[in-house]
């Protein structure tokens, strides 16, 4: 039986319900995909919550990334057909078993990439290409910071970063998370919880400051993000788990000269071309084992409601995956 995991209103976890669906048929330009993996991130906390605008009115079906594989195509796209295996990121609708998507969106998995890697890499890796490729183009040499370094979108970073010869120094709270992530390749971890972060980066970088700083975390840490970075540095805010950085000032950024961008994923993805290169990208260097994604043991998708509970206590590590 087909089914989807609805949000009714926003809410806390428990909210989430299970309810029984018709596969639907593909429109034009569409493809009817059945999942075979679902990626958890911290978006979907924001959409069920209500701290980001709700699309529909009510019941709401959330996550924004998945793997699975074409059963029927409307007419209009010709790049995909039934048996295909593909991945997607678009906002909201992968709480389910199947569901249609625009064929733009959709991208072909290739032989060497397994599913649940791919539901765990598709927003979190393509928002790493953008972050270090994009809205601060590391290179060779250049020292960054990355705040969750132990999370889902830290791993691949410090990854990415390494294999790319970038000297990274990530954040992590606990022992067993800054092991984690310096297992991702960091040349250092810092733990926020044991000391303070903002002198650590400075003794690291013999005062100097790190040419960025990647912050996904938000009112935790956005003052300490600008204390780091050196003259002219790139303070790249792209989330806000632990809330809305509402104490920035623009006035903040006259201390060194500093850079500011809040970039999404979703203007990035907009583009066909700049999708399917990216992806491109990703998949090749999991391909080559340069990045790995650490998935752990997949849930079921009708324990959803556990799974973000624990994701906004921040017991997770990695890439979280649900199996229909």
């Amino acid at each position: 039986m087909a089914y989807a995991i609805v949000a009714p209103r926003p809410g806390g976890a428990e909210i989430l319900e299970r309810r029984d669906i018709d596969p639907p048929r593909p429109k034009n330009g569409e493809v009817l995909i059945r999942h075979t993996a679902i990626g958890v991130n911290f978006i979907d906390v924001y959409f069920r919550t209500g701290s980001y605008p709700w699309p529909v009115e009510r019941d709401l079906v959330l996550g924004s990334e998945g793997a699975g594989v074409v059963e029927a195509v409307g007419e209009g796209f010709t790049e995909f057909k039934p048996g295909d295996r593909v991945a997607y990121t678009v906002p909201n609708g992968a709480y389910a078993t199947h569901r249609t998507l625009p064929a733009a969106a959709l991208v072909h998995l290739p032989e060497n990439v397994k599913d649940e890697q791919a539901a765990g890499a598709m927003l979190k890796g393509l928002t790493v290409h953008y972050l270090i490729h994009h809205s601060y183009a590391v290179q060779k040499g250049d020292t960054v910071l990355v705040h969750a370094a132990a999370g889902g979108v830290g791993q691949i970073a410090g990854q990415w970063l390494k294999a790319k010869g970038v000297r990274a120094i990530g954040t992590a709270g606990g022992a067993k998370k800054c092991t984690l992530a310096k297992e991702a390749g960091y040349d250092a971890v810092i733990d926020y919880n044991s000391g303070d972060w903002v002198e650590e980066v400075k003794k690291l970088t013999d005062g100097e400051g790190v040419a960025a700083v990647y912050d996904g975390v938000g009112t935790d840490t956005i003052l300490g993000s600008i204390a780091v970075l050196r003259r002219f540095g790139t303070l790249v805010s792209f989330g806000q788990a632990s809330g809305a950085p509402d104490q920035f000032r623009i006035s903040h950024l006259a201390s060194n000269s500093l850079r500011l961008t809040r970039p999404t994923l979703f203007h990035h993805t907009a583009s066909r071309d700049w999708l399917t290169g990216a992806a491109a990208d990703l998949f090749a260097v999991i391909a080559e084992g340069r990045v790995r994604i650490e998935t752990g043991t997949p849930s079921p998708l009708d324990k959803v409601a556990e799974v973000h509970a624990a994701l906004e206590a921040r017991k997770t590590t990695g890439s979280t995956i649900l199996m229909p």
